[in-house]
């Protein structure tokens, strides 16, 4: 475009993503499994929130909503690093949307 001129880098946004943490058993310690999920994040991610949403029989799930950047990797760092915390049976994204 003739006249457009940019200073400085161009930054990419940030995704929003709310993402279902099922644990392994009902005995599963929630808030430990929390500090966990926390810990496990790869670099660049962050936590905003959890939520905890009951299933059935005991068993309930955590629900962070994790800010990532908007990069070609997507949610899938993230879903990795919680698939491989002690305590998680199944991880899956609930919704994205950009910030």
């Amino acid at each position: 475009m003739p006249g457009l001129w940019v200073h400085g880098a161009v930054t990419m946004g940030k995704v929003a993503a709310k993402i279902k943490v099922m644990p392994e058993s009902p005995d599963v310690d929630l808030d430990a499994l929390q500090e966990r999920l926390e810990g496990a994040l790869p670099e660049g991610a962050k936590i905003n929130g959890f939520e905890r949403n009951e299933v059935a029989f005991g068993l309930v799930a955590l629900l962070p909503t994790v800010i990532i950047p908007d990069e070609s990797g997507g949610t899938d760092p993230v879903e990795e690093a919680f698939a491989n915390v002690d305590g998680v049976e199944s991880v899956t994204v609930e919704s994205t949307g950009r910030l």
